[in-house]
């Protein structure tokens, strides 16, 4: 099952750690997590919590223990191939929670939100997947899905952009059955 996973984080720095996750998957299930700052992670940047509205307060007093959101993670998304839109930002924020968490870092491979939507495409019209036409044609749909989804910017918090990320998915399935029976 694909799985469409997202991160909210203290900044966009280097320093910067996961302070909540969420994730949804093709089969319409979907979880998020609050996380507590593990020990020593202390970066904080205003405007980010502008962005998202989530203090550091709210995760000190609501947040699950780093740990136990790591172990869920992996749990849950284990056996899934898990998709994100910006890898080197979820790779790092999920290195990081795991790694707190005395976990292995890469026990979870992240892949790149936009192969799952093209490889849709791909699936729904039966064409080879090294066809460069049939690719061109999943990226055009794609821009075509959000373009009609995303009428507003995302919402910043995890659960709503998986969420989000999973509508275009099916909306790109859908526009490829459409183009499929027209053909």
């Amino acid at each position: 099952m694909r799985v469409f996973l997202d991160f909210e984080a203290s900044s966009l720095s280097q320093e910067s750690y996961p302070i909540e996750v969420g994730w949804a998957g093709e089969d319409s299930s979907g979880e998020t997590h609050l996380i507590r700052p593990a020990p020593g992670w202390s970066d904080w940047d205003a405007s980010a919590e502008a962005i998202h509205h989530i203090g550091r307060e709210m995760l000190l007093n609501q947040g699950e223990p780093h740990e136990a959101v790591a172990r869920r993670v992996l749990e849950a998304l284990g056996p899934h191939d898990v998709y994100v839109t910006a890898p080197s930002w979820d790779g790092m924020w999920l290195s990081k929670l795991l790694r707190a968490a005395g976990l292995p870092r890469h026990a979870l491979r992240l892949h790149e939100a936009d192969e799952a939507h093209v490889g849709a495409v791909i699936e729904v019209l039966g064409a080879d997947p090294a066809d460069p036409f049939a690719r061109a044609e999943g990226l055009d749909l794609l821009f075509e899905a959000r373009q009609s989804l995303l009428g507003s910017p995302p919402a910043h918090r995890a659960l709503a952009d998986a969420v989000q990320e999973r509508a275009i998915f099916f909306e790109v399935r859908r526009l490829a059955e459409t183009l499929r029976s027209a053909g």
